[in-house]
């Protein structure tokens, strides 16, 4: 049993600038609102295998998540990019995959986030059924506030 969710903001940017924002995990705490704090757990450019933990508040409780970039195509010659970036946490399989296509000027940014249990018990299904779909706006509505940010920081570069 997963969720999933997928949100698509148009950036008064290209996509060049958007991958700018998406891919300095460094910068991210001062972009996002909702991340109280990174730490870089490999060093170099972003790539497949770059590896960070996240903390972020949310509900009034912190919870921090190590998470790590398991397909990465920066775009290029007008091409859109996109990478995937996974973490697991509380027996859980989270999925965010950033998805750019140049449109009008700009760059829509689509961003597709799953949820799977890994091993579910009755239990942990019949939770995901009552809790699920709370958790799941709880967190569109997080992932929308996410884009506006990405948005807001690439339309001022």
């Amino acid at each position: 049993m997963d969720h999933k969710t997928t949100l698509t903001q148009h950036i008064k940017a290209p996509a060049d600038s958007v991958w700018a924002v998406v891919s300095d995990i460094p910068a991210s705490a001062a972009t996002l609102s909702g991340v109280d704090a990174i730490q870089m757990l490999t060093d170099g450019p972003y790539a497949v295998g770059t590896r960070w933990k996240e903390t972020r508040t949310m509900m009034g409780r912190s919870e921090t998540v190590e998470m790590w970039v398991s397909q990465c195509e920066a775009p290029s010659n007008g091409r859109g990019g996109g990478t995937t970036v996974k973490a697991l946490q509380g027996g859980a399989d989270y999925t965010s995959r950033f998805s750019l296509a140049e449109r009008d000027g700009g760059t829509d940014l689509t961003l597709t986030f799953g949820a799977e249990l890994i091993e579910p018990t009755r239990f942990g299904k019949a939770l995901l059924a009552v809790f699920g779909p709370l958790g799941m706006r709880i967190t569109r509505k997080a992932l929308a506030k996410d884009l506006a940010e990405i948005a807001a920081k690439a339309e001022s570069l």
